[in-house]
């Protein structure tokens, strides 16, 4: 079973009740989940034991449904698969995520007793489910689920109540974690982790949480988590302060209200309350025809609404203002894909200098995103802002990932090629954009006499 990781990200390790000082990067502790599953719509590329995206599969022949890297991993699921291949098999097909991670815990609960399980400073039952502080859309998808599991549920198993099953799934809702393939690019699952649900939240925290090649891992030193569970915790006199969504609350609050742009030298008068509301609400609307749009593959449609959504937002709403930000996302995602990098470059950096005045320096998902931003750079022949935002995201990767994820290892190749690259450019423009053109077409270098005098100098060395 997987596990997660804490991380510190500040040096002192603020209102942490340990005896050591930490130093960034330092894990404050590793919790192997309590139950995860994969995402209903990976359960046939992830495999259901290591959450490793694989090409090569191999399915589990009773229930067809459960997917293994190989006999190793599925040797390793079957004490927490053995009941939910039966169950799937008697059912006739598998449930949804919520209804299998509800049954994988209650399972785990029949085996191993309800109280306190190896390692856990907290039982299930004691963390928070907030289903009193549900609206009726989110009590009406519990009761929902509710029913669907009692369907699913065994009549041989050991039956709970209504009570306690309303509870696993409230407690699924705020305290489920997301983890992420084994690159760290994609979110493949979710799963419990009883220590880290008692974390509290902080708009400013001191760790961050990373699914990193099988664990959790908290930093010393204020950072927030690039995984994105619901909201956290109720507060607790724990010492450990973690972000558990992409932006605070408060923040989010915040930026809600205070959505205009920044008038230093722009405009004179600040729009209207009534136009804000009137932007936003056409970013909303803009945001549900792009997922339409990327469902169907029409991504040069998404690269008009996104296009068309900037040209309403910018002289309305600033520059950290998240729907803003979530379109100058998309656009430099789909540009890139669609190989437009000089375009997908401008939005990405506009992105980022975005993020910059939201998140701590040592922020997980600041530094995915100058990682993005880097290499569209990169790929658009910005080879000095490609490099150097390269190096920044490789240095908030080291503290947020750690040395040995496979982002921080790939990072480290890219920050050396480009930084060779950057050799290159320094030392000959015109020879570094011939050989970049050639690589870019997969041809021999053809090069043209470069309206100078000077001969090339040699630009190749071997790294030592």
């Amino acid at each position: 079973m997987e596990s997660v990781e804490v991380f510190t990200t500040e040096g002192k390790g603020r209102g942490l009740k340990a005896q050591k000082e930490f130093l960034p990067g330092d894990v404050i502790f590793a919790e192997p989940a309590y139950a995860a599953v994969v995402f209903d719509s990976l359960t046939h590329v992830i495999c259901h034991t290591c959450f490793k995206r694989q090409e090569r599969l191999h399915r589990c022949g009773q229930c067809k449904f459960a997917y293994y890297c190989d006999r190793t991993c599925q040797r390793a699921a079957w004490l927490n698969h053995k009941n939910e291949c039966s169950a799937i098999k008697r059912h006739g097909k598998a449930p949804t995520e919520n209804i299998r991670l509800a049954a994988r815990i209650l399972w785990k609960m029949e085996r191993e007793g309800s109280g306190l399980s190896e390692g856990c400073l907290v039982s299930i039952e004691e963390l928070q489910n907030h289903v009193e502080s549900f609206g009726e859309d989110e009590k009406k998808e519990l009761r929902a689920d509710v029913e669907s599991f009692l369907e699913f549920w065994p009549p041989h198993c050991q039956q709970f109540g209504m009570q306690l099953i309303s509870h696993i799934f409230g407690v699924i809702s705020c305290n489920g974690f997301t983890l992420s393939d084994q690159r760290g690019l994609q979110a493949v699952g979710v799963g419990i982790f009883p220590n880290l649900c008692q974390a509290n939240h902080d708009c400013w925290p001191n760790c961050t949480v990373v699914f990193n090649n099988g664990n959790i891992r908290s930093l010393p030193q204020k950072i927030y988590s690039f995984l994105l569970p619901s909201l956290a915790q109720k507060k607790t006199p724990n010492s450990i302060f973690l972000l558990k969504t992409g932006f605070s609350p408060c923040y989010l609050k915040k930026i809600s209200s205070d959505a205009l742009t920044n008038t230093e030298g722009m405009t004179p008068n600040p729009p209207s309350a009534d136009m804000v509301k009137e932007v936003i609400q056409f970013s909303k609307d803009t945001l549900e025809k792009i997922n339409e749009a990327r469902m169907e593959g029409q991504y040069h449609e998404v690269v008009k609404l996104c296009r068309d959504c900037l040209k309403k937002q910018e002289p309305v709403l600033g520059d950290t203002n998240i729907y803003l930000l979530r379109i100058l996302s998309i656009a430099s995602e789909v540009l890139s894909y669609l190989q437009m990098f000089e375009e997908a470059a401008d939005y990405a950096k506009r992105m980022v200098d975005g993020y910059l005045k939201i998140y701590h320096p040592n922020n997980a998902q600041l530094g995915m995103a100058v990682m993005r931003a880097g290499v569209t750079h990169w790929h658009a022949g910005l080879i000095e802002a490609g490099h150097g935002l390269i190096c920044k995201a490789y240095a908030i990767l080291l503290i947020t990932h750690g040395p040995s994820h496979p982002i921080t290892k790939d990072l480290e190749v890219m920050r050396v090629q480009t930084e060779m690259e950057l050799r290159m450019f320094q030392q000959n423009e015109f020879m570094y954009y011939k050989m970049r053109e050639a690589a870019l077409k997969n041809q021999k270098i053809q090069v043209m006499p470069e309206p100078s005098n000077e001969n090339a100098p040699s630009l190749f060395h071997k790294k030592e």
